[in-house]
């Protein structure tokens, strides 16, 4: 090879070498993913998009990941999500948004899937759920509406964006039992994900809503939007209005939201994911969204995340039982 040759392959080696260099982002150096997805089990603008949406920005912008495709999976309150992540059986690209109301959706859809089967990775956030109605509702208070809904629980139409057995479903059920209303006659509609459920509400189609707040923030701030009460211990920041208990009624609620993978992905893929979720749990870009959203810090992995999922596959079915669906 001549002195020339070496030279020329020597400057191809190192352009080579440079454009390799240029398709790794500091994300893939620091947790071993090249690249992912992201499903979310109900529709856009939905809390598990906007939970999964969020996680998303903030890892690319802050180089935990490289680029990551977020999906919606659309159907029957997310089972149908459930079922292609549970098919997608040593998948290591792919991580979904889920929480509750999935939870509830593989009960009452009579689905096999259960999230208990599959691979844990961490329960991120807890949020209050809120009664909400729109600006023009006759109920002005939580006395109001509990008034209403005692003397015909049939007329007082209730609308939530998961299926029963999610949150939305359970919330509502729980407070009519605390109250003194029958379950059972809860008129109940179901709507996929917050974004639909908004529309219903504005549209006059259902008297009052129970959601996540943090889906409405923009429309309660505009005045569109009215929060009776929430759900928690203590009340939301930024929201006028009480706790149930303050309202006089016993009851505390709330609603979780977690990633999960698929099953039979390997150890390694599973830990570089988890490292990725704790690496965004730790930064201010994420505390500053829980505070944005009013969620609460619910960080949970390894066994102790595994086992809350069974509890959580145990409280579902208990209580839907106890209400006659299953």
């Amino acid at each position: 090879m001549t002195v020339r040759s070496r030279a020329g392959l020597a400057v191809l080696l190192v352009a080579a070498l440079l454009l390799t260099a240029c398709g790794v982002t500091r994300g893939d150096q620091a947790t071993g993913l090249h690249r992912l997805r992201m499903m979310v089990p109900n529709s856009p603008g939905g809390g598990y998009d906007l939970t999964a949406r969020t996680a998303v920005k903030i890892m690319e912008d802050t180089d935990i990941t490289g680029r990551v495709e977020v999906f919606n999976v659309i159907g029957a309150g997310g089972t149908v999500a459930m079922a292609r992540l549970m098919n997608e059986k040593g998948n290591d690209d792919l991580m979904m948004m889920m929480g509750l109301g999935v939870v509830g959706a593989t009960y009452t859809n009579g689905s096999t899937a259960r999230a208990s089967d599959a691979t844990a990775l961490a329960k991120m956030v807890e949020e209050q759920e809120g009664i909400l109605v729109p600006a023009n509702s006759p109920y002005r208070t939580m006395a109001d509406f509990v008034a209403a809904w005692k003397a015909d629980p049939a007329r007082v139409t209730v609308g939530g964006g998961s299926s029963p057995g999610g949150p939305d479903h359970l919330f509502p059920m729980e407070t009519a039992r605390a109250v003194g209303v029958d379950p059972k006659r809860v008129n109940y509609i179901t709507y996929d994900g917050g974004g639909d459920l908004l529309t219903a509400l504005l549209g006059g189609k259902i008297a009052v809503g129970t959601s996540g707040l943090g889906e409405y923030v923009d429309q309660i701030e505009a005045g569109q939007v009215r929060v009776l009460a929430v759900s928690g211990t203590e009340r939301v920041e930024g929201v006028d209005a009480p706790t149930l208990t303050e309202a006089g009624i016993d009851l505390t609620f709330t609603n979780w939201r977690g990633v999960l993978a698929p099953p039979g992905i390997s150890d390694d893929a599973r830990d570089a994911m988890v490292r990725a979720l704790t690496d965004l749990h730790g930064t201010d870009q994420w505390k500053e969204a829980l505070v944005r959203n009013g969620w609460s810090d619910a960080f949970l992995t390894g066994p102790a995340f595994d086992q809350f999922l069974a509890d959580q596959d145990h409280r579902v079915s208990t209580t839907l039982t106890e209400l006659g669906l299953l």
